[in-house]
């Protein structure tokens, strides 16, 4: 028996095709969900994580949406409940990054962080709420860390991840009498692949263990150790969260960084590839 409660639950993750939203849509389908992949630019990813689930004996199928323009929401909200048959859990996951400094930052690229982090996720959630509704449904979104405290060059990223935490808040209070349950994830690092596609020849290992030795817990977070903060959330034992982002961090926000680093530019670019202008 499922130790979550997700048997037979219909589940839609976006932008699950890497990072900790592979890590999610694995993680409910092992747990027994059925799985809409949901993916914008990485479909090779997206096939591997519905190839997994499909060996492992479940269901899921893969779905495109470009999360920059509002057409393509209201098209994978249709598809993925006609896949599923319904919906009980969203997983508003899909997102992008960008450091850049203030005085050059763009409106093209403030535009598309917040069409992709915040527009997408907002109406999105709208187009599946009468499905939601009709199943006391469960709405997981997921912020970061950079809601709660500053970094050199993020002045974009972070008001996306605030508003996200906001978003969550209100929602739950009027979701909530309509039987929706609406909580959130704000993780701490969690290095993947993608995060170091900019820096060519890292060694992404020692990276990763470099990453660790900043945070208190002494090493850097997983898309697993997410996933199940998200699998809690979204089972019967955390449904007195309502309308709270957990901060899974490994102690990141609770110590005092007293240093010169925010005085100095960054050295990595986040965001090459898909934002425009880096």
């Amino acid at each position: 028996m499922s130790h979550a409660g997700m048997m037979g639950k219909r589940v839609l993750v976006t932008g699950a095709g890497t990072g900790i939203g592979r890590g999610i849509a694995l993680a409910f389908a092992r747990e027994g969900a059925a799985v809409a992949v949901h993916y914008s630019s990485s479909p090779a990813g997206a096939g591997a994580v519905v190839q997994e689930i499909l060996e492992g004996g479940g269901k899921a199928a893969a779905f495109q949406a470009d999360f920059g323009q509002m057409e393509p929401l209201q098209s994978l909200a249709g598809a993925a409940v006609a896949f599923l048959g319904g919906l009980d859990v969203v997983v508003n996951n899909a997102g992008i990054t960008m450091n850049r400094p203030f005085a050059q930052t763009t409106v093209e690229q403030f535009d598309l962080l917040y069409a992709v982090n915040v527009r997408a996720p907002y109406f999105l959630t709208q187009a599946l709420l009468p499905e939601m509704e009709k199943s006391g449904g469960v709405v997981i979104n997921i912020s970061s860390i950079h809601a709660y405290e500053g970094y050199t060059e993020h002045s974009v990223y972070a008001g996306t991840r605030g508003a996200i935490v906001s978003f969550t808040r209100q929602l739950a209070i009027e979701l909530g009498p309509r039987g929706v349950r609406v909580a959130g994830i704000a993780p701490g690092a969690v290095p993947v692949e993608n995060h170091y596609k900019s820096t060519p020849g890292v060694d992404l290992e020692q990276a990763i263990r470099d990453v660790g030795n900043t945070i208190p817990c002494g090493f850097a977070g997983t898309p697993t150790d997410i996933a199940g903060v998200a699998l809690f959330l979204a089972s019967d034992a955390g449904r007195y969260i309502v309308g709270q982002t957990l901060i899974v961090d490994g102690g990141t926000t609770s110590w005092m960084p007293f240093g010169e680093q925010f005085k100095q530019p960054m050295t990595t670019q986040f965001g090459k590839g898909y934002v425009p202008g880096l």
